[in-house]
């Protein structure tokens, strides 16, 4: 019994103990200003008047006595010290993984990723659903580390934060749709916009993954002077060309995407990795998007350290609600008191 009883003090913390230094208050006030002479009043009725001016004429006055704080008093001004000191029950503690990683992720949302060109199992998809089923478990697989979400198209857009609630980032990319941020393509704005928050947030060392199927065709900053200032920012940017190829290519994929039937500006693209220090990758398929989206995360594996929380209770509500029972009883008590006495008169 008495274990449990010291474990369930252990949990107990107080945030803000100062509070304990008034306590002594109501004694200290007691002590120190003179008592008030107490004094009869006279009851409200004019045919008493006479027997009241009588009763005082024939009663003693009585010493006065040192004034002294009601235990019922000292109870409640308890509770309510108590209750401003914030006391609070910590539950057991529960581990969780933390890699210190930050992730940004680029999305390009532009018209022409409304190409139904890209296959999941047997039916045909449009680009989006295909980026959205593979970055949706490259997320799942990244616990431990804080991601954020960059859409762009004619302008890019901050969809999500850093954040450590990959479930929420999870559903804000489901929840994104062809031409929400319009029908062109603003790869440099969508750099420079994951950059701007990055540096807002003080954050050294990040990645981005940025996918498009197109050339930067919008927006107020060039791609290459974006990757100018990341390189310079320490931000590590890998790119992703996505489209589809023409099956009669000979030349294969690459050849054809670097071709002038492609709208892939696959140049730019390689520049922006090789000088932030990232990788270019090429996909023309839905299964080779998903090896790419596996090849960066072993590329960016990180070691995850064991943090732990502890899920807490306020439980100052429990004293306060004592101070305001004890209250009601303090007055009860004194209404009795003084109904008592004016019958007796």
């Amino acid at each position: 019994m008495m274990d449990t009883v010291l474990h369930l003090w252990h949990n107990i913390d107080w945030q803000q103990p100062y509070w304990l230094a008034l306590l002594p208050l109501p004694w200290l006030v007691k002590k120190l200003l003179p008592a008030k002479p107490e004094q009869s009043l006279p009851l409200h009725a004019p045919h008493l008047w006479w027997q009241w001016q009588k009763a005082s004429k024939t009663q003693p006055t009585l010493p006065q006595k040192t004034a002294q704080v009601p235990p019922l008093l000292a109870l409640i001004w308890l509770a309510l010290v108590l209750a401003a000191m914030r006391p609070v029950w910590f539950l057991d503690t529960q581990p969780f993984q933390a890699s210190g990683r930050d992730m940004m992720l680029a999305v390009d949302l532009s018209g022409s990723m409304e190409k139904e060109d890209m296959r999941i199992g047997v039916d045909y998809v449009n680009r989006l659903t295909a980026v959205k089923s593979v970055v949706n478990q490259f997320i799942a697989r990244r616990q431990g580390d804080r991601m954020g979400l960059v859409v762009f198209g004619s302008q890019a857009f901050l969809q999500s934060p850093l954040t450590h609630d990959l479930s929420t980032v999870q559903t804000l990319l489901q929840e994104t749709a062809i031409g929400m941020a319009g029908n062109n393509t603003a790869i440099g704005d969508a750099i420079g916009i994951s950059l701007k928050h990055l540096l807002k947030t003080q954050q050294a060392n990040a990645v981005l993954i940025l996918l498009t199927d197109g050339s930067n065709t919008a927006g107020k900053v060039t791609p290459l002077d974006a990757a100018k200032q990341a390189q310079k920012a320490g931000l590590k940017i890998h790119t992703i060309a996505f489209g589809q190829a023409d099956p009669n290519t000979r030349g294969g994929v690459e050849e054809y995407l670097f071709s002038r039937q492609s709208n892939i500006d696959l140049k730019t693209l390689q520049v922006i990795a090789q000088s932030t220090g990232g990788e270019f990758f090429v996909a023309n398929q839905t299964e080779q998007l998903e090896a790419i989206y596996q090849e960066i995360d072993q590329l960016e594996a990180s070691k995850h350290e064991i943090n732990s929380y502890r899920l807490r209770q306020e439980l100052y509500h429990w004293p306060l609600a004592a101070a305001l029972l004890l209250s009601w009883l303090y007055a009860s008590l004194n209404i009795g008191q003084q109904v008592r006495a004016r019958r007796s008169l």
